[in-house]
């Protein structure tokens, strides 16, 4: 059985950090792991995505629509963009933040209003202030690893195998913070 792992955000939220802490804790299990990250934009504030794919043997690295066990979302509209690739017993982890893309900022679009509301409609839906627990912490920077603490009860993997992974992961000198804000949504 393949577990399908989608994480959706915008530049700079840490999404691909965060598709490869999973994608390590799950090799520390002894499972075969594919991750694929697409980009685009992203240091311009535009879309990021990333799959994280596990199991006895997994042969591509891309989850369908329709298919993802869970998707990450670190931003509203993110999560709205990508809810088509759950699929129906999935689990939808929102950090419920705004993050307006560029074509809102110029005002050739609007910002869609009730998307947690119309996404609770059609899928499980988490919603976590990921971004005011991080800055209680002192450290806005470490929201993933909040958003990614709270979902890692729905990935699987004890907690001490992910926070054993947290520490060889991200930079040294942020293990600490990291870990606390990794327990943080955890433990929400």
């Amino acid at each position: 059985m393949t577990k399908n792992i989608m994480i959706v955000g915008v530049g700079g939220q840490g999404t691909l950090l965060t598709s490869r802490i999973i994608g390590k804790t799950a090799m520390e299990q002894g499972f075969d792991v594919k991750i694929s990250e697409v980009h685009g934009m992203a240091q311009r504030g535009g879309s990021v995505v990333t799959f994280v794919r596990f199991g006895e043997q997994v042969f591509e690295p891309v989850v369908e629509e329709g298919q993802a066990d869970v998707i990450i979302a670190f931003e509203r509209l993110e999560a709205f963009r990508y809810a088509h690739f759950l699929k129906k017993d999935g689990v939808l982890v929102v950090n419920d933040c705004r993050i307006d893309p560029m074509t809102v900022v110029i005002g050739a679009r609007e910002y869609p209003e009730n998307i947690l509301e119309k996404l609770k409609k059609d899928h499980t839906v988490y919603a976590i202030d990921g971004m005011a627990a991080a800055k209680a912490l002192g450290n806005s920077k470490v929201l993933n690893s909040v958003v990614l603490g709270y979902s890692a009860k729905f990935i699987g993997f004890d907690k001490e195998t992910w926070l054993d992974v947290v520490e060889r992961t991200v930079p040294p000198k942020t293990i600490e913070i990291n870990q606390k804000a990794f327990l943080q949504g955890y433990e929400a």
